[in-house]
């Protein structure tokens, strides 16, 4: 992109670009040149937009988490509805199946982002914590609805399926897990 062009939408279209890096090449591969190459701008687009690159990649992993904020509603909202196999499914394939376990990997490969995201989400793994506490909540709603037992731990669940679930697809260059391998995971974790 020619310099002096403004450039509509530069931080959606920037972080657009992260994310097809970090699919495509792994968190290693992302550099503010790979992030800018992709997004067909110049580098100084990014460092007019954030104060650095640690600053960019913090502000990608928050909207990510506001996006899955939406998520986590959906899935709230089905409580009482379909089957909880089927709801903890979906929910879990559409967050893993997405951009989610590069953003954990990146977060943990860089201690300049993981200082920069502890101010604003000061413990946990960031995406994993907030996906936890949304699977959390909708157990807590099912089992007002008596769909899971009065007995049940929802915390120690929803973490148990949160965390089992990101080990299914953490390995970005294996064959990823299919929908029926994730339900028959969730369902033999799920109490009777």
């Amino acid at each position: 992109m020619p310099t002096g062009v403004a450039m509509r939408d530069a931080r959606e279209r920037l972080f657009d670009a992260a994310e097809r890096v970090l699919l495509r090449d792994g968190p290693e591969a992302l550099t503010s040149r790979a992030v800018t190459n992709e997004a067909g701008c110049a580098k100084g687009v990014l460092h007019k937009h954030f104060t650095d690159f640690d600053g960019f990649l913090a502000e990608l992993v928050l909207d990510r988490i506001r996006r899955l904020d939406a998520q986590a509603e959906t899935l709230l909202q089905s409580a009482g509805q379909g089957t909880v196999v089927d709801n903890l499914t979906t929910m879990l394939t559409d967050l893993f199946g997405s951009v989610a376990v590069a953003i954990v990997s990146l977060t943990i490969s860089r201690d300049g982002l993981r200082a920069r995201l502890r101010e604003a989400v000061p413990t946990g793994v960031p995406i994993l914590t907030e996906a936890g506490q949304a699977i959390r909540d909708y157990l807590s709603a099912e089992q007002t609805y008596g769909r899971i037992p009065a007995g049940t731990n929802t915390d120690v669940l929803g973490l148990t399926l949160i965390g089992s679930t990101h080990l299914l697809f953490a390995d970005r260059t294996g064959t990823r897990p299919t929908v029926p391998e994730v339900r028959t995971f969730i369902t033999s974790v799920l109490p009777a």
